[in-house]
């Protein structure tokens, strides 16, 4: 039998992998490479590369190697070759070019050149040239440049083998799949399973890790479903002996062992339709299970004893899906929930952020450098020991409630003014504080201008302060008021315990006009996920006047939340979809969410995914509100009506005036409500007065008093709110 020369490409950092993997298949003098490894062996040891290697980009069988200093050489040695014997005349083929030198600078131009030198060679036998087809050629020809020799060879892979063919929608930044499998070995699946332990991925995405790990169970060749090969249009093609490697491969594919769990997870409901199509496209699904489950929720399965097992994830990249500084607070989450929730197990975590991996705040014993396409990963390796204690580091630091710390965080360089704003702060913190703990709230009002030098609103978002000044009266000059506010920063940051450096959200809270509530005040983009009741929900404490999440509103939210199951649901002027996420974890049937605004609507998707919410049960509208409803054409059974005071955004023609438009509002939102319903109505403006009409219309109940939540004591008009029900027959 012929030996013949092949290359194997592979991502950087699989060539230790991918060495017994190809010696597995036959293969004699394996030697690892920069970009993957070489080896020889008869043409089935290249088919069976092709069909069952897990880690290979491609195979290449090598025709020659020759010296190149200049484009000539290099047409010279290409065309040296007998083309007429590996490509039939007229038929297609596409160059792969890649390396440069001093008389060769541009790969588009290496790769003309070894086109018209293989095209010659069919010309000068008076045979029809071949055709360029760059997405399907009958034979793909492989030329590498590199320190001035010359490797040519066919693809006898075609496409990349990475691409299994199972994924017909793979998302955002998908993991590549030859990458999963890495991942897995690097893990130590095989072990694991042999072992007959679990494998489970928190934040399964597309579903690549799991559908990787169940082939390697099942022993299915990667390759087994793929239609079209490289080599299919060689004329050095041996189809009987293909058939042959590929029936072997059949007969080796077998059920998974008894007992092997694999499941996967994921908050975006999106995500999962991807993987479970997936899943499906391969006859998976008694194998693979997937669900929507928020990561915050995650919890080890309790069917079964599982005392040991192995969680492989690849959460999102700062680089790809979002900032750096946002997805620290994923990666936190993930650290304290496999500590909180899979002591025993072994985890193998990809980042492409070392900051992100600290983040975890669990100690890695392994690392391994990686790569996905063009961005360098890490993955790393935790034995989740009782041992493995969880870190503190790069955690958000929460004030505590007690008074007695702050000395130790620069009190004492505080003004006297500062001084007696942090007093306040403490003392309303002890007040709160049994109100806290029995409510289990998190994001809070600390403090409301309750002394009149220092007019600001202070917030806690889970331990994370956001500041906004009310505008100062116009007998206090620019000077003072920039003092007193420097005093209110100074104040925070030491009952927050922050670093004399750490940025604070801080702005100038004043009366806002027209679409002014929706404009830009930042370009930070940092996220910040906190709880409230069952959900989570993203806000923004720089970029936008409201950090999306109305805290004086959270008792409204949570009744919502305790009258929505198996009720349709409505939200008019829904920003970004808080009471949305509460109405549908508390099992409303459908949602239907109405905004002008393309960033909330963007926004209140987010909110949906990240609790694991469908977003076709729980549907999102761009439009005029009352337009909106004026063409409905359906019935709710639950509706929230929240508008603005006043708007005058260019999506309508005219403007919203609440005081003077409420009513109309108000009775096209009725309209739409079903016989039994409750609509919500609330609003902010200070002086709002109900149309006196809307009571002779409907059952009508001012339930103001009892929505507003103990840290708003100090301003009971901060909204208002009514019950509208229909009157009864």
């Amino acid at each position: 039998m012929t030996s013949l020369r092949f290359i194997a490409t592979s991502p950087k950092g699989l060539g230790s992998l991918l060495v017994p993997e190809i010696e597995g298949f036959g293969a004699s003098d394996v030697r690892e490479t920069v970009a993957g490894v070489t080896f020889s062996g008869g043409l089935g040891v290249g088919y069976r590369a092709c069909l069952n290697s897990r880690l290979a980009n491609r195979i290449i069988l090598q025709l020659s190697e020759f010296a190149a200093s200049d484009a000539d050489d290099l047409y010279a040695g290409i065309a040296n070759l007998p083309w007429h014997e590996q490509l039939a005349p007229g038929s297609s083929l596409v160059v792969d070019f890649s390396g440069r030198s001093e008389g060769i600078r541009n790969t588009q131009f290496g790769a003309q050149r070894c086109k018209d030198a293989v095209v010659d060679v069919f010309r000068s036998r008076g045979l029809e040239r071949p055709n360029v087809d760059t997405r399907s050629p009958d034979l793909r020809i492989n030329v590498r440049l590199h320190r001035g020799r010359v490797t040519v060879g066919i693809d006898l892979s075609g496409t990349s083998l990475h691409q299994r063919g199972y994924r017909s929608d793979p998302g955002k930044a998908p993991l590549k799949e030859n990458l999963a499998a890495a991942v897995l070995i690097r893990s130590g699946w095989l072990q694991s399973l042999a072992a007959g332990q679990p494998l489970i991925d928190p934040m399964c995405g597309s579903g690549t890790i799991l559908i990787e790990a169940a082939m390697m169970a099942m022993d299915r060749a990667p390759g087994l479903d793929r239609a079209r090969w490289g080599f299919d249009g060689w004329l050095g093609h041996q189809p009987e002996q293909w058939r042959a490697i590929k029936a072997d491969a059949v007969n080796r594919h077998r059920p998974a062992p008894e007992g092997v769990e694999l499941r996967g997870y994921d908050g975006d409901i999106r995500a999962i339709r991807r993987a479970e199509s997936s899943i499906t496209a391969l006859g998976l699904e008694s194998l693979v299970r997937v669900r929507p489950k928020a990561l915050n929720t995650l919890t080890r399965p309790t069917h079964r004893a599982m005392p040991e097992g192995l969680i492989v994830c690849n959460p999102p990249w700062g680089e790809r899906l979002g900032e750096p500084a946002a997805m620290k607070l994923l990666y936190r989450e993930l650290g304290q929930v496999m500590h909180r929730e899979f002591q025993g197990w072994r985890a193998g975590i990809l980042t492409a952020d070392r900051d992100l991996g600290r983040a975890i705040g669990l100690r890695s014993h392994k690392q391994y450098a990686l790569n996905n396409g063009a961005i360098d990963i890490q993955l790393l390796m935790f034995n989740l020991s009782a041992d493995n204690h969880l870190s503190n580091r790069n955690m958000d630091a929460a004030p505590e409630t007690s008074g007695d710390r702050h000395g130790e965080s620069g009190e004492e360089s505080l003004t006297d003014g500062a001084r007696m704003l942090l007093n306040r702060l403490n003392k309303n913190q002890r007040r709160l504080k049994s109100w806290l703990a029995k409510s289990a709230t998190s994001c809070y009002r600390l403090y409301d201008a309750d002394m009149p030098e220092y007019a600001v609103a202070i917030d806690l978002y889970e331990g994370t302060p956001h500041i906004a000044e009310y505008a100062p009266p116009r007998t206090i000059s620019e000077e003072a008021a920039q003092q007193r506010f420097d005093e209110a920063l100074a104040a925070v940051r030491v009952f927050c315990a922050l670093d004399p450096g750490q940025p604070i959200a801080a702005k100038r809270r004043e009366r806002q006009r027209g679409t002014q509530q929706y404009t830009r005040q930042g370009q930070k983009g940092e996220r910040l996920t906190v709880t409230e009741g069952k959900a989570r929900l993203l806000i923004n404490l720089h970029d936008y006047l409201d950090t999306g999440l109305f805290l004086d509103h959270r008792p409204l939210r949570l009744r919502l939340a305790e009258e929505a199951k198996g009720r349709h649901f409505l939200n008019l002027f829904c920003y970004p979809g808080s009471a949305t996420v509460q109405a549908a974890l508390g099992g409303s049937a459908t949602s239907t969410s109405v905004d002008l605004s393309n960033t909330y609507l963007a926004w209140l998707g987010e909110n949906l995914a990240l609790n694991g919410l469908s977003d076709r049960q729980h549907r999102a509208e761009r439009a005029d509100c009352l337009k909106w409803l004026q063409s409905c054409g359906r019935k709710y059974d639950l509706v929230l009506l929240d508008p603005p005071s006043f708007s005058n955004s260019k999506a309508t023609e005219g403007t919203l005036d609440i005081l003077r438009d409420h009513a109309v509002l108000i009775d096209a939102a009725m309209a739409v409500l079903n016989e039994d319903g409750t609509l919500y109505f609330s609003n902010n403006h200070r002086r709002f007065q109900l149309a006196e009409e809307l009571a002779s219309r409907y059952r009508v109940a001012d339930i103001t008093a009892d929505t507003i939540p103990e840290d708003f004591s100090r301003r009971p008009d901060i909204h208002h709110c009514w019950r509208f029900q229909h009157l009864k027959p």
